[in-house]
C-alpha cells in the first residue's frame, strides 16, 4: 500500500530562485515524484503509541506538522514531543502548526512527557516545541525541567529541537544547563531566503550565533541542524550555509525534501531527487560534519537515535573555511 502525500504547488519553470507566493484563485496541482510515495507501516505499535499520547494528553510534532514518517516512526513506538502547547507565535511559511492565541504553560507536562517515555521503553527522547515570543524565557525552563525529567524516570538521552530565542538570547543557558546529550536548531533554508521561509522575526546570523554559543557554554553538547531542500536555494548557497554551520561547530546534519503542507504555504520550487540528495550528504561529510541524514523523507529528529548514537562529542572545533574553499574549488 502507498501512501500518496498531499498534491502540492509547484513552480512551473522547476528550477532554482526565490519562492514564488501561494496565488489566490485557481492552483496547478500536479502529484508528487514516484520516489515519494512509500509503503505505510501497519501494526500494534502505531496504535499504541497513538493511545499513549492521547492517555496522556501530549502533542507530538508528528502529528501537528503533518511529518510524513509518523507512521514509520509511530510503528515503532518513537515519537517527537512538542511541548508548551499546540499553537506557535510565528507565522512561518513551511510549517503546519497552528497558529494564534496560545495556551498557559501546563507545570505538569514535564512529568508526562517522562512517563510517556517511560512506558514506551525510550532511549533516546527528543523533545522540541512551538515557539512561544510570549513568554519571558521563550519556554527555556519548560526545556530545562523537561529535560531532568526525563533523564530522572528513565535515563534515556536527550535531544531538544529549540526555537530560535531570538528575544531573550539569554535563556539558552537554561537549556544547556539541563545537559541534554544533543541540542538541535533548524537553519531551515538558506539565507537570501531566510524571512520568505521564516517570517520577519527571524535571523539567519542569530541562529548561527546560537548554536555557537550551546558549543561554547559546553563542548560536550553535540549541536545539528537541518534544512529543509527544494524551496528555491542554489547548490552554491546551499554549501556555502553548510560552511557556515560548520564554522560555528554544527557537528550532526539533516537534508530534506520540503513538503507544501496545504495550498496556503509555501510552493515547492524543485523536487530535489534521490541521487542528488545521496551527493548531497556525501559532500557534506567530506566538508566535516560528524553525521548526515540526506534524503527526501528525512526530518530532524528522523532516525535521531542512530545519529546520535554514531558521533561522540569533541571538546572543541576548528573553523572550516580552508575545508569549504577547497569544496567549492572541486579539489578533494
Amino acid at each position: 500500500m502507498n501512501l500518496l502525500l498531499p498534491i502540492v504547488e509547484r513552480d512551473s519553470a522547476g528550477g532554482c530562485g526565490s519562492p514564488p507566493a501561494p496565488r489566490e484563485g485557481s492552483h496547478e496541482r500536479q502529484r508528487l515524484p514516484a520516489w515519494l510515495r512509500r509503503p505505510i507501516p501497519i501494526g500494534f505499535g502505531h496504535h499504541a503509541t497513538a493511545e499513549l499520547i492521547s492517555e496522556l494528553g501530549l502533542e507530538t510534532v508528528c502529528e501537528s506538522a503533518k511529518c510524513p514518517n509518523r507512521s514509520e516512526c509511530w510503528s515503532q513506538q518513537t515519537a517527537t514531543f512538542m511541548v508548551l502547547g499546540d499553537t506557535c507565535t510565528r507565522p512561518c511559511g513551511f510549517c503546519s502548526v497552528k497558529k494564534g492565541r496560545t495556551q498557559e504553560v501546563a507545570a505538569d507536562e514535564p512529568q508526562r512527557v517522562a512517563e510517556a517515555a517511560a512506558r514506551l521503553s525510550l532511549k533516546h527522547v527528543v523533545i522540541t516545541s512551538v515557539t512561544r515570543d510570549d513568554l519571558p524565557d521563550g519556554g527555556a525552563r519548560h526545556f530545562h525541567d523537561c529535560v531532568l525529567a526525563v533523564r530522572q524516570r528513565t535515563g534515556a538521552t536527550v535531544e531538544v529541537l529549540t526555537p530560535d530565542f531570538i528575544h531573550c538570547p539569554d535563556a539558552v543557558l537554561l537549556v544547556v544547563e539541563s545537559a541534554p546529550e544533543v541540542f538541535n536548531h533548524n537553519t531551515e533554508t538558506v539565507p537570501r531566503l531566510y524571512r520568505t521561509v521564516r517570517g520577519r522575526k527571524s535571523d539567519y546570523r542569530w541562529t548561527l550565533e546560537l548554536l555557537r554559543r550551546v558549543r561554547a557554554m559546553n563542548p560536550a553538547i553535540r549541536t545539528k541542524s537541518g534544512l529543509m531542500l527544494g524551496l528555491g536555494e542554489t547548490r552554491d548557497e546551499l554549501l556555502d550555509t553548510l560552511c557556515d554551520l560548520l564554522d560555528v561547530g554544527c557537528e550532526l546534519l539533516t537534508l530534506g525534501q520540503y513538503l507544501q503542507p496545504t495550498l496556503d504555504h509555501l510552493p515547492v520550487v524543485r523536487y530535489i531527487p534521490p541521487d542528488e540528495f545521496d551527493e548531497l550528504g556525501r559532500l557534506a561529510k567530506q566538508l566535516g560534519f560528524k553525521h548526515v541524514a540526506s534524503g527526501p523523507f528525512v526530518r530532524s529528529s528522523y532516525h535521531a537515535r542512530e545519529m546520535a548514537d554514531a558521533t561522540s562529542p569533541t571538546p572543541a572545533f576548528p573553523t572550516n573555511s580552508d575545508r569549504c574553499d577547497m569544496a567549492f574549488h572541486g579539489q578533494p
